[in-house]
């Protein structure tokens, strides 16, 4: 494995997680369940992009 891919899916999975804290931090804030099923339908979404 070349540094450069090494790198690049370091980067990504950072970006992963970061987009799940996210995600994570607005469903706890969110109250109503439209957005709650949004966030989550994005949460899977990003998560399956790996």
């Amino acid at each position: 494995m070349t540094m450069n891919s090494l790198t690049s899916t370091w980067r990504q999975r950072r970006q992963a997680a970061r987009t799940r804290r996210a995600i994570d931090a607005a469903l706890a804030r969110s109250s109503s369940p439209a957005m709650r099923d949004e966030l989550l339908t994005l949460a899977s979404r990003s998560t399956s992009l790996r």
